[in-house]
């Protein structure tokens, strides 16, 4: 198992990563480049070498309810291998970044980790999936309740 110190080393090893100290010496690091509400990468890294790594979008780890990986018996490798991927998965789909461009955006989810985007445009409500327009709704609640008919719910 590794020790708090080389996990820390590791994970400070990615410069788009925010550290952030928390409670009884645990420390935390957030991703502000996130296109998800997901800001929280790392979560509570202990002195003791326990801590999480959010893989709430990723396939092959078991997770908890808050889609959070645990650390403890990490090796170097696994470690780097699943920040890079956490990483990746938080950030902005250029495709949508072409979509959405400064508008407001609401992400909406599904269990299979589909994902959908609300965005306003001009007086019209707009659903993308990626680059294609998936629907176009004169208010908020009737794109809401598509979305939701949909199987779909907002910033998971």
């Amino acid at each position: 198992m590794l020790t708090f110190e080389e996990k820390l080393a590791i994970i400070e090893e990615f410069s788009e990563l925010e550290r952030k100290n928390v409670s009884l010496k645990r420390v935390n690091f957030h991703f502000e480049g996130s296109a998800d509400d997901k800001k929280n990468v790392v979560y509570h890294l202990h002195p003791n070498g326990n801590g999480f790594v959010y893989a709430g979008k990723l396939g092959g780890y078991e997770t908890d309810s808050k889609g959070m990986v645990n650390i403890r018996d990490y090796s170097k490798e696994e470690l780097r291998h699943l920040l890079k991927e956490a990483i990746e998965s938080l950030k902005p789909n250029p495709h949508e970044e072409a979509v959405i461009g400064e508008a407001d955006e609401e992400r909406w989810v599904n269990d299979e980790k589909h994902s959908l985007i609300l965005v306003q445009e001009d007086d019209m409500w707009n659903v993308y999936a990626g680059l294609n327009l998936d629907g176009t709704f004169p208010s908020y609640n009737e794109a809401r309740q598509y979305l939701e008919e949909e199987g779909f719910s907002r910033g998971k």
